[in-house]
């Protein structure tokens, strides 16, 4: 099967799911009115709430959720086959990630900017947004370990990623300052500022070599840099470094979109992987494995985390959550499909491909794909003429600098959640935002120094795509009451929640099994997820005795 058709055939579905489904749900189920009243506005503060255009709201908005976890789910699923992989791509993207995001973009934007789970209190009850916001912030916390590790062995195993990252940063305040204190417009200087990306990653290697002491750094050091810096990203005003950098990240996405999809019609590779491949060595079953191993290239709970929890502050008018909401999730599962083709068309010979496939143990972990990805993606670019050494170092600087982005807004998130708890429990030293950041970023830094190399939040990541979908059928029922107490249609997105909660709980299920027969070795995930299943079960339980409770009549 020829890779090139396959990425026309998926962007023409995205095409038609954008014009014609999203276009329903803001008419029909939503209502979006742009004279509608919206919290960056109402509550604007310099620091969370900041008015934002459109085009640079979607940059941060996508570079945000476009981490890592789209390369890497789909890179390990195509062990299934690339039938499946790429089935759910696109149909979870159409009629359910991009929906997820959309609709938790619209709720939280008309709850003053509160995240889905302090939502949850005035949806559901007092006591569902208690135990919702303590399920998110473990989420976050594991994810800020691992991609906090992630890039940290990215920087040592690809040195030549260093410079650049570095130069984004600065570059990216310098914009931000000469935007919001000099009040130029974004675009032009942010394209000034992502060419000064590209001669950096030209350089990247250059500067590696002339700094051998880059390439003596540890991962371990790696970790505490890098949680150190997301420590002050997340309390600095978002106008300064969060909004600029994503919307340089934007324009690095985009050109590696476009240079991937002109590699594919150059190389015009072929698929050298099985269409399906159902009983792979060691490998769990493919129903519901496929559903949670994919988890952001199709749907997930991290989306409406960050759509709730940064987004919804800086949003301009309502009309723009369509674009932002629907539109940047279309953006991710076209990253998603081109990690499926990179996993699958990036290797020359069938043969290279078994050899990273042949069983469970070897497709499954992260360095390995994230690595496939790097390297399937850069023969993809090196097709265009470009050395493949420079497009290895393009490729690694992008997925560093998606997931530097999410690990950024993972640490505000996490900040905004405890500010949520403490204003709910009156604890007054989380609400200052120094206090409460130190906390999430610290706990985080305890959990990646637990095991040598700062490696300790993969202990926990075999429960983040569970978790994960877990949130993401979680906020659906949220949605879905808010529909129907408001008196508007709600199995569009009741639906979707039902799907992804039976098969993300026969998951964790699973997994639990196989937990608590090794418990002496795996004690840690057994105990966490049985807790994070128990809590889940709790809110869907009041979740929907509330939906049953409902007469369908609008209310306030």
């Amino acid at each position: 099967m020829n890779a090139a058709l396959l990425a026309a055939i998926a962007f023409v579905a995205f095409a038609l799911g954008y014009h014609f489904y999203s276009g329903f749900l803001a008419r029909h189920i939503f209502d979006l009115q742009p004279d509608e009243p919206v919290p960056s506005h109402e509550l604007e503060d310099g620091v969370d709430y900041v008015p934002t255009r459109l085009h640079v709201l979607w940059g941060h908005h996508f570079a945000s959720i476009a981490g890592a976890a789209p390369i890497v789910g789909p890179a390990i699923a195509v062990i299934w086959g690339w039938v499946p992989a790429l089935i759910w791509v696109c149909v979870g993207t159409v009629f359910m990630g991009a929906a997820h995001d959309f609709s938790a973009l619209v709720i939280s934007a008309r709850h003053r900017g509160r995240s889905i789970g302090d939502v949850a209190g005035s949806v559901i009850n007092p006591r569902v947004r208690t135990l919702f916001l303590i399920v998110i912030s473990l989420l976050i916390w594991v994810v800020l370990a691992v991609f906090a590790y992630i890039i940290a062995t990215l920087f040592h195993s690809t040195p030549s990623s260093i410079f650049p990252i570095n130069v984004q940063i600065l570059i990216a305040m310098v914009l931000g300052w000469l935007v919001y204190r000099r009040g130029m417009p974004m675009f032009l200087p942010s394209i000034v500022c992502y060419v000064g990306l590209l001669v950096a990653i030209f350089y990247g290697g250059a500067v590696a070599t002339a700094l051998p002491f880059l390439q003596a750094i540890s991962i371990s050091t790696w970790v505490w840099m890098l949680l150190g810096y997301s420590f002050v990203a997340s309390v600095m005003p978002v106008w300064l470094l969060l909004q600029p950098r994503d919307y340089i990240n934007s324009h690095q996405l985009l050109t590696g979109l476009a240079v991937l999809s002109a590699g594919l019609l150059v190389l015009q590779p072929k698929i050298v992987a099985p269409a399906f491949n159902l009983e792979p060595e060691g490998a769990p079953s493919m129903i519901p494995f496929l559903f949670v191993t994919i988890a952001c290239g199709a749907i997930s709970g991290f989306h409406g985390l960050v759509a709730s929890g940064t987004t919804s502050k800086q949003l301009s008018k309502m009309t723009d959550a369509r674009p932002i909401g629907y539109g940047g999730m279309l953006a991710e599962g076209f990253l998603g499909l081109m990690a499926v083709l990179a996993a699958t068309a990036g290797f020359s010979e069938a043969s290279d491909w078994w050899s990273h496939y042949s069983s469970w143990g070897a497709a499954n972990g992260l360095a390995a794909k994230l690595d496939a990805f790097v390297s399937g993606g850069a023969s993809f670019v090196a097709a265009l003429g470009i050395p493949f050494e420079t497009a290895q170092t393009f490729m690694a600087v992008m997925v560093i600098a998606f997931a530097a982005t999410s690990l950024d807004t993972g640490a505000r998130i996490q900040r905004l959640v405890l500010a949520e708890l403490s204003e709910a429990y009156n604890i007054k030293p989380l609400s200052n935002r120094y206090i409460a950041g130190a906390l999430g970023v610290g706990a985080a830094l305890i959990l990646a120094i637990t095991q040598g190399g700062g490696q300790g939040g993969l202990a926990l990541w075999p429960l983040f795509g569970t978790t994960n979908q877990l949130v993401a059928g979680v906020t659906l029922l949220i949605v879905s009451i808010w529909l129907k107490k408001n008196g508007r249609p709600y199995l569009y997105t009741l639906i979707p929640m039902v799907a992804i909660s039976l098969v993300t709980a026969w998951a964790m299920v699973g997994n639990l099994f196989d937990y608590y027969a090794r418990f002496e070795d795996l004690w840690l995930l057994a105990i966490s997820g049985t807790i994070i299943l128990a809590l889940d079960i709790w809110i869907l339980m009041e979740g929907f005795r509330t939906l049953r409770e409902l007469d369908g009549s609008p209310t306030d």
